[in-house]
């Protein structure tokens, strides 16, 4: 009997050893296969760390928009005239200034006939200075200056003040050195002759003046009637691309009419189909980037919706509307919102039974930290702790909680986490 019990015990034994050395393999390679998925995977996707800082995402977008402004046209009667800019463009005006003219017909022959005589006026005071008194002296100086500074100006604006405040300075050197000099007859005469030409010039042209307040341009394209503030309904899809605008083209300045430009305010009008675009509502604020890099404010003004996958905003901006007079279609970015916090790459997440979390890593030893996800674009989140309130709603436990680590600023997060 003793040696049958001994032979069950040893029969036992042995197949216990006999299926530990099977299980001893199957344990290897098991733990071979996961160490080469792990080493596979760090290959694939490697594991990196990120210092979690304080930062700034955005939900951001690029439109084309059509710039609209409360512009008038201003223009004359004359046809086939040549049209000579009074005031710059770009240059406020207040309503009824004179902001540009039409040459007359002979005006060609009328300035040769007034140059001609400030020659003659030259000529009649060279050599008398001797006769002058100290305010000639004086004049003269003005005049050199003002011939200094004229080479140095491009603006047409001050280029003509320029001229016309060394043909004053002139006429008045011209009467004094008449009155004390025995030629004094001659160049009075030679005076009164050029101001009768320059009347007759005035008398001969047609000026036009600001129909409003506002900025001058001479960049007109026909559609100052078109894309206006009045008519946001007119506006669609099909209108606007009918409209044929090149895209950051500059408006060709005119030679015929001007216009003056409510330079307080504009309007930018998109097509746009992004679901911040389709979710969007009037009154909402919002951030324009423009093509300049100037961020401004916008607010929506009007919104319709073209159809099913797109809709039509417009928006309202106070900055920079001198900047857009040059244009009718633009390139802008439109911010929907920007967001502030512990900045996080939307691969440092970790998603287990709904709920978010990273893996932390200090000195070594790796902790996974349950976030809360405050406001995520495509590539970040900003991220935060839950208060003990929300967890303790998310089922969580006072114990749990107490337990619980938190995430800070400066901490290192494990990019890919195979956790």
């Amino acid at each position: 009997m003793a040696t049958k019990k001994s032979k069950k015990v040893k029969n036992k034994k042995v197949n216990k050893n006999n299926i530990a050395k099977m299980l001893i393999p199957i344990i290897c390679i098991g733990a071979f296969i996961y160490i080469i998925y792990k080493i596979i995977k760090l290959i694939i996707i490697p594991t990196d760390m990120f210092v979690i800082e304080n930062g700034t995402i955005y939900n951001e977008e690029s439109a084309v928009g059509y710039v609209i402004r409360d512009e008038k046209i201003a223009k004359g009667n004359t046809s086939n005239a040549n049209m000579i800019q009074i005031k710059a463009e770009g240059e406020k005006v207040a309503k009824g200034d004179q902001i540009f003219r039409y040459a007359s017909k002979n005006e060609e022959e009328i300035n040769s006939q007034i140059d001609e005589l400030n020659s003659k006026i030259q000529e009649a005071l060279l050599g008398r200075t001797d006769l002058f008194p100290n305010d000639i002296k004086a004049i003269e100086s003005q005049i050199e200056n003002k011939i200094d500074g004229l080479k140095s100006k491009n603006n047409i604006q001050e280029i003509s003040e320029y001229k016309k405040d060394i043909n004053t300075y002139i006429t008045k050197k011209s009467k004094i050195a008449g009155d004390l000099s025995q030629a004094g007859s001659y160049i009075n005469g030679l005076i009164k002759e050029r101001e009768d030409y320059q009347n007759s010039l005035r008398k001969s042209s047609e000026y036009v003046t600001s129909p409003m307040a506002g900025v001058v341009s001479y960049r007109v394209d026909d559609l100052e009637e078109v894309l206006t503030p009045d008519n946001f309904e007119s506006l669609n899809k099909d209108m606007l691309d009918k409209l044929n605008l090149k895209t950051g083209q500059i408006v060709t300045t005119s030679n015929e009419k001007g216009k003056v430009i409510n330079n307080y305010e504009c309007y930018i009008a998109t097509v746009i189909n992004s679901e911040e675009a389709k979710e969007a509502t009037v009154n909402e604020k919002v951030t324009l980037r423009l093509s300049t890099q100037d961020e401004i404010e916008a607010t929506i003004t009007y919104i319709a919706k073209q159809d099913n996958k797109s809709v039509l905003i417009v928006f309202k901006i106070g900055d920079c509307v001198e900047k857009l007079i040059d244009y009718r279609k633009i390139t802008f970015d439109v911010i929907w919102w920007r967001y502030k916090g512990l900045k996080v790459p939307k691969s440092a997440i970790v998603y287990d039974n709904g709920l978010s979390y990273v893996v932390r890593n200090r000195a070594g030893y790796q902790d996974k930290i349950l976030v809360e996800i405050l406001r995520e674009n495509d590539n970040y989140c900003i991220v935060g702790n839950y208060k003990n309130e929300d967890l303790k709603n998310l089922g969580f436990t006072t114990e749990d909680i107490s337990d619980m680590k938190k995430i800070s600023i400066y901490d290192e997060i494990v990019i890919n986490p195979s956790i």
